[in-house]
């Protein structure tokens, strides 16, 4: 018998379940996908019950592989901001609101005039009210869906409703809780004065906890559903944009991850919450009691490779190419893309411009381009995206000694050596950053319990596995096409607001 962790990330496409070893070795992992919905344009939506079921199912794939393995804890992430509404007998009142839902923009005004505008905002809680944010979710549930509403008792995130399944407890931690809008990072604690501003009621919202805090057990109800012996310790975990930092092994100041999955993410570990002074960046707790997270979103990364790649395949019946063969057709062009441009907003963007009508675009395009400029190009925009999102890092005065990518996009030489180049420093990958938020779940879930005494010990469990130096040619290429890449968000906003008011888009 083995003695093991396991991790669970419910994420957006699917439930990844992750067993390590008490050296954080990687002894088994299991996905099962699942869908979503898109009832209305811009409003995406899951039931709940897909991230149990995909839970399940996940769960019981690993301890089929590791049948040896006698499991100490559990560690729980998932992706971040989305409202699952909960009555008073912990019934779904409707499909969860996840991150990426662009319904609330009202919403999120109203509570950013209610706070003293953005000033008034970031001086409660340290960030602004997002899109994504459960807070405006909250908010709209109020204004257009009254009768549910005054059904509600909890509003919990993904992660936190299957914590509820498995234990029987209502809980949060300090990562997803910092992601409602409605937490002062700062204290970590709930912003009550904000929520006495909004009328909003403090009860429907989770008690909170440190994330390495053992915050229930596995009750009967979780051991009949995941195979699981009662009372195994279920720790609070994380979000997964911020355990996923962990799961690279991030946690030293000047150590910056990057993650280009549907969703591009530049972060980094803080050893305290720096100021956000007009609240760009996302300032969180950290899943390391002493620390905090610093971290931009953009909402189009890994989302414009899947783009590129349907666009292609719906030509003329052809098959869609695959990700490496896309990669390996931009290889074929220079850095710079011989001047074509690419900007990813294909879904409005968060950071570095909170702008839900800003659009994509390819700049600079002439008959001289073929598929081997418009594919780098579009490899190369995303690492624009990134690169755009840490300028506002810099000028908070946070540093750069090495990038750690994760995601899917982490999986490309090509992706890895452009952002060594226009970053200025090595990009390494690590053990376990593939895996995801699972791994770092599974790691935090090792701290509840002891089996490492603090963040940055379990971060030695992340060894380098591969690693790309900048290319001083390259380099300079992408530097001068950055350059160019910086002002085209202010030179193309007139006409992308102009497109989003003529009702042309719809």
């Amino acid at each position: 018998m083995i003695q093991a962790l396991l991790g669970i990330d419910i994420g957006t496409s699917g439930c990844k379940a992750l067993l390590i070893d008490g050296k954080g070795g990687v002894l088994a992992s299991c996905t099962e996908t699942y869908g979503l919905s898109q009832p209305h344009p811009g409003w995406t939506e899951q039931d709940p019950q897909s991230w149990i079921e995909g839970a399940r199912v996940a769960v019981a794939g690993v301890l089929a592989r590791r049948p040896d393995a006698v499991i100490d804890a559990v560690g729980l992430s998932g992706q971040m901001h989305g409202a699952t509404p909960l009555d008073a007998a912990h019934n779904v009142l409707r499909p969860a609101i996840l991150w990426n839902d662009q319904r609330n923009a009202a919403e999120c005004a109203e509570i950013t005039e209610r706070a003293g505008g953005v000033e008034g905002l970031l001086a409660r809680t340290n960030n602004r009210m997002l899109l994504g944010y459960t807070g405006g979710k909250i908010l709209w549930m109020r204004n257009h869906e009254p009768d549910l509403f005054a059904q509600l008792r909890h509003v919990v995130n993904p992660k936190d409703y299957l914590r509820f399944v498995l234990t029987g407890e209502i809980a949060t931690e300090v990562s997803d809780a910092s992601g409602t809008g409605f937490f002062d990072v700062r204290e970590r604690r709930w912003a009550s004065g904000l929520l006495d501003l909004l009328e909003i009621d403090p009860s429907i919202l989770p008690p909170c906890h440190e994330s390495h805090i053992v915050s229930g057990r596995v009750g009967r109800r979780g051991a009949e559903l995941f195979g699981l012996p009662q009372g195994i310790p279920v720790v609070g975990g994380g979000g997964d944009s911020v355990i996923q930092t962990l799961g690279s092994g991030v946690i030293a100041p000047g150590e910056l991850q990057t993650t280009i999955g549907t969703a591009g993410i530049v972060a980094t570990a803080l050893n305290e919450p720096v100021s956000n002074p007009d609240g760009r960046l996302q300032v969180f707790c950290n899943i390391a009691a002493d620390k905090w997270h610093c971290m931009g979103v953009s909402l189009n990364a890994g989302g414009a490779m899947e783009w590129l790649r349907a666009l292609l395949g719906g030509f003329a019946g052809a098959k869609k190419p695959s990700v490496s063969e896309i990669v390996e057709i931009a290889s074929r062009t220079s850095p710079g893309s011989r001047g074509l441009l690419f900007v990813p907003y294909l879904n409005g963007e968060r950071c570095p411009h909170p702008d839900p009508s800003a659009r994509g675009a390819f700049v600079g395009l002439t008959s001289r381009h073929g598929a081997p400029d418009m594919a780098r190009a579009v490899m190369e925009g995303v690492v624009h995206s990134l690169y755009d999102i840490y300028g506002l890092m810099k000028r908070a005065g946070i540093g750069r000694s090495v990038i750690k990518a994760s995601g899917g996009g982490a999986r490309s030489t090509l992706w890895r050596q452009m952002q060594a180049d226009l970053f200025g420093c090595d990009v390494v990958t690590t053990e376990g950053a593939a895996e995801g938020g699972a791994f770092g779940a599974a790691l935090v879930a090792g701290i509840g319990v002891g089996a490492w005494a603090n963040a940055p010990e379990a971060a030695k469990a992340c060894r380098a596995v591969t690693r790309e130096m900048p290319d001083v040619a390259s380099a300079e290429a992408l530097n001068r096409a950055f350059t160019i890449y910086a002002g085209l968000y202010d030179a193309l906003a007139g006409a992308a607001a102009s497109i989003g008011q003529s009702g042309l888009d719809r």
